[in-house]
């Protein structure tokens, strides 16, 4: 009898977890995470992203990110010295789609985005040099989860590079290059999108 009540159990449980649910077609994301910039002399620092969506099919949303990222960027000159720049905002407004694999309460998803990032203006003490501020195209791929109305996700901002021309402490005009490219490590929670009971 306890076999046989266990095996109702577990049979019960998987039906559960394998459960496919329908979901409310509008969400927003929002989330607070970790930015990760590449290059040497470069510096984490917090982010934070909204980014409303809308489910045309029940496995694939469309939505507009709009993320600010404060960090310290770094530059690498043509010697391969490395400064850390200033810690500043950079902001980014990307056109984004997702595809949930499941319809089940744990939905994982992979996506991608493209469209503007705004960088800030930085500077650094080290030889005066510094960057104005301007916006690059770019581009994001992500994974990640969602459990009910808890998101967790990691993000890969692809940002082109950006050149920068100046008189070092000799008196020599260098060229560097500074990484905008970053990491997002992110925890938020959905608004609206929920099952539909």
């Amino acid at each position: 009898m306890k076999k046989i009540v266990l095996s109702l159990l577990l049979l019960a449980g998987a039906a559960i977890a394998n459960a496919q649910y329908e979901f409310k077609p509008f969400k927003v994301d929002v989330s607070l995470g970790y930015a990760i910039p590449g290059g040497e002399g470069a510096k984490g620092g917090v982010l934070f992203v909204i980014e409303p969506k809308y489910a045309v099919i029940p496995s694939v949303s469309l939505g507009l990110r709009l993320e600010t990222a404060i960090m310290a960027r770094g530059r690498t000159d043509a010697s391969g010295t490395n400064t850390e720049f200033d810690v500043k905002a950079a902001g980014s407004y990307l056109v984004t789609g997702d595809y949930y694999f499941t319809s089940s309460k744990a939905r994982p998803f992979a996506g991608a985005g493209l469209g503007l990032y705004s960088l800030a203006a930085a500077s650094t003490e080290d030889e005066g040099a510094s960057v104005s501020s301007g916006s690059k195209f770019g581009q994001m791929i992500r994974a990640g989860v969602e459990l009910s109305h808890f998101r967790v996700g990691l993000e890969y901002n692809i940002v082109p590079k950006t050149t920068m021309e100046y008189i070092n402490s000799n008196g020599v005009k260098t060229t560097s290059s500074m990484k905008n490219g970053y990491v997002g490590i992110k925890v938020g929670f959905t608004i609206g999108g929920g099952r539909i009971d």
